[in-house]
């Protein structure tokens, strides 16, 4: 069974509850009707380490790459592999941005709830040379 703590309680020990869960593990808490998950930044990118981003590559009669990513309806184009892969990782933040900043209406919609975690990811990577790296690629038609 979840171990819950109480609001209050969270309120009058702040400093306790963050230093414990830095260090010792994350939190559950109850305010009302409200159930909060307490965690650290590390917790978090170990959360979503299962979530890949993944992508198919067809090569065009111009000779350019096009990646079209799986998970998010996101698709660039590029000379070559690197610049494609850079562009994706580019749209890719630039995408969790958005969501992030309107999150109340984006998080809420049904057919966007499954980006949730890959919204979270990129933001937690922070880096587009690091998402664009992290990007699986497989052939798609050519």
């Amino acid at each position: 069974m979840l171990q819950l703590m109480n609001a209050t309680d969270v309120r009058k020990d702040w400093s306790t509850v963050v230093d414990t869960t830095v260090r010792v593990k994350p939190l559950f808490f109850k305010r009302t009707r409200d159930y909060v998950f307490l965690s650290d930044f590390h917790f978090m990118e170990e959360l979503l380490a299962g979530y890949t981003y993944s992508a198919v590559r067809m090569k065009e009669e111009d000779g350019s790459i096009t990646l079209a990513l799986n998970e998010i309806d996101l698709v660039e184009n590029g000379k070559d592999e690197n610049e494609v892969r850079l562009k994706l990782a580019s749209s890719i933040l630039e995408y969790a941005e958005d969501f992030y900043s309107d999150f109340s209406y984006w998080g809420s919609a049904p057919n966007r709830k499954s980006h949730i975690p890959y919204v979270f990811k990129a933001l937690f990577i922070g880096d587009i040379q690091k998402i664009g790296e992290s990007i699986r690629c497989q052939a798609g038609k050519i």
